[in-house]
């Protein structure tokens, strides 16, 4: 009998973190290498939420708290909410957990039955099928075609939609493309959703504050206030506030669910870091005006990166409206000869042969389900950016 429960088979590794720590390791060994593998803003957390962060222990705000966060937190959350996203929660409605990945981890478990399935949007970020797998569901992918800017198309949607689908998991700005949805986009979705009852919306708004060129973004319940009752909206501080490392993610939604994942989580971690609460607190009651600066920064370095990577032979580089990632087209070199003699037949292939010749980690696009890609992340100084931009023209141009 196998002492490893049968979940795990179904489980594969973050291609993510698995790439982050193969640089960290060539590191070690005093490998010249540039990691772009990493999503994660290089921007230090300002420093009124590091001030918040120790008031709160000089105060002693160090003790357990609910399950679902500190009411201040909560409401806090819903007044963001209502704020920038024109939506009504209650506190009651909102839940804070250990990073996003804790508050979608939940909701899946807390719906989840074997056999439920779970419409995915490819490109998609790792860990979502990993999740669906865990909790028991099943993953219906939809391909969203870099013809079609990495956006779903409403006709696609409606095809994946069948009466055992639960949830369609919905991220914009994108996580790997950066691909973010106008309203109109956006409406287009939420009508074909609307005819299905049955299906709810979870909705990843992480990269919400990071889009450029005057963007404005929308959030399905926003869009469609009849998806209202049947839409989980998560969000987190780690990526607008630079604040990965504090581990704090939210969502509101419908009380019956809050309360389900309530008691999950209160099963598993029971409330999160009193302090990175109190952090957050700050977050998003302080001053907001660093956003826009660091958005500049990001779409600066966006358009560096962009710009160098359609120079490199056989890469096709799209613009992406957010986050900070891009996920460019290798399928020029499918099929050529790398200069350590061996032939790239995959995007896998590609990534692990920039990292041995020219020391730039990259994550290839198959393990956020579309190839032949790979993921940029551009979270780092424009300097190392074109220095990893002219290494990837220099391997690319070496490629016979």
């Amino acid at each position: 009998m196998a002492f490893i429960a049968d979940a795990l088979s179904r489980v594969k590794p973050s291609a993510t973190i698995a790439m982050a720590q193969k640089a960290r390791e060539l590191k070690a060994k005093g490998v010249d290498v540039i990691s772009l593998s990493a999503g994660e803003p290089d921007f230090d957390t300002p420093d009124n939420i590091k001030k918040a962060a120790i008031d709160a222990i000089n105060r002693g705000e160090t003790k357990y708290t609910a399950v679902a966060g500190i009411q201040e937190l909560r409401e806090a959350i819903a007044r963001k909410y209502k704020r920038e996203n024109g939506l009504d929660y209650t506190a009651a409605q909102v839940i804070v957990g250990t990073g996003g990945k804790q508050i979608l981890f939940n909701a899946l478990m807390a719906t989840l039955n074997p056999g439920d399935e779970v419409i995915i949007p490819a490109p998609y970020w790792v860990s979502y099928p990993e999740m669906v797998a865990i909790c028991g569901g099943t993953s219906v992918f939809v391909n969203a075609t870099i013809e079609n800017g990495f956006k779903l198309q409403p006709e696609d949607l409606e095809k994946a939609i069948t009466p055992k689908t639960k949830w369609f998991i919905f991220n914009s700005p994108s996580n790997p493309s950066g691909a973010a949805y106008t309203h109109d986009e956006l409406k287009k979705l939420t009508d074909v959703l609307l005819r299905h009852p049955h299906v709810w919306v979870l909705t990843d708004d992480m990269y919400e504050h990071l889009t450029f060129d005057g963007f404005k973004f929308a959030t399905p319940a926003q869009v469609e206030p009849g998806l209202y009752s049947r839409t989980l909206t998560m969000n987190g501080v780690s990526k607008a506030y630079a604040m990965t490392g504090w581990r704090i993610g939210y969502a509101a939604g419908p009380v019956e669910l809050i309360k389900a994942m309530d008691m999950i989580q209160g099963q598993q971690t029971s409330g999160t870091n009193t302090i990175a609460q109190w952090a957050a607190v700050e977050a998003l009651n302080g001053p907001q005006d660093f956003i826009e600066k660091n958005k500049a920064i990001f779409q600066s370095r966006r358009d560096l990166v962009v710009s160098m990577l359609n120079q490199a032979k056989g890469i096709s580089c799209p613009v992406p409206e957010g986050a900070f990632y891009v996920y460019p087209s290798c399928a020029g070199l499918i099929g050529k000869t790398a200069p350590s003699g061996r032939v790239i037949n995959t995007d896998q292939d590609f990534v692990m042969e920039l990292l041995e010749s020219e020391g730039v980690a990259v994550v290839h696009g198959t393990a956020f389900g579309m190839g032949p890609n790979f993921r940029i992340s551009y979270a780092t100084s424009e300097a190392m950016l074109e220095e990893a931009c002219r290494r990837i023209q220099r391997f690319c141009g070496a490629c016979k």
